[in-house]
């Protein structure tokens, strides 16, 4: 949902904060393994704060790539960051009316919400408010996995390369 709420409230005011973009940007990019630059556009058409070099290094950080990378293995948990970042719940009950009388303790995980707490807010899962798109510590371990296969290939390739030569100063 803190995801969801980040996508609305883009479309609507043209402003995410930055704790919104970052779990946004590490779930586009390591739960659904998609280009960081195709957030990185999609931000950069919407957002009218938006700064080239800033909306840039930030998904390039949130991927794992570019100069000043976060770790390529820290995947933020956006379950967990939104129970830490949105306690309450205020913010994805602003952005996600479907989900607004849900209890607190379900609003960042509906589909963990008991029947009846679903029945008595009025959600009815992959009706009024979808499913999860994709189930966290599979998608973690996914990414972790194709991302460790990249880094030891790189690594094998780069001890495989041979030394390069040096050229004398006439060259």
């Amino acid at each position: 949902p803190v995801v969801d709420a980040a996508a609305r409230q883009l479309l609507a005011t043209g402003f995410v904060h930055n704790r919104a973009r970052m779990i946004s940007a590490s779930f586009l990019t390591k739960h659904l393994q998609a280009d960081y630059r195709l957030g990185e556009a999609h931000y950069l058409k919407w957002l009218t704060d938006g700064d080239w070099a800033q909306n840039n290094m930030g998904w390039q950080w949130a991927a794992g790539c570019g100069a000043d990378a976060q770790p390529w293995f820290r995947i933020f948990n956006p379950i967990l960051q939104g129970r830490k970042f949105d306690p309450d719940g205020s913010y994805v009950r602003r952005w996600i009316p479907e989900l607004a009388s849900l209890d607190t303790k379900y609003i960042h995980s509906p589909w963990e919400a008991p029947p009846m707490a679903l029945q008595w807010s009025g959600i009815r899962l992959g009706e009024t408010y979808p499913l999860p798109v994709v189930d966290h510590a599979t998608a973690r371990q996914s990414f972790l996995d194709v991302a460790k296969n990249y880094m030891d290939q790189a690594a094998s390739e780069i001890r495989g390369s041979p030394k390069p030569t040096r050229r004398s100063a006439s060259a």
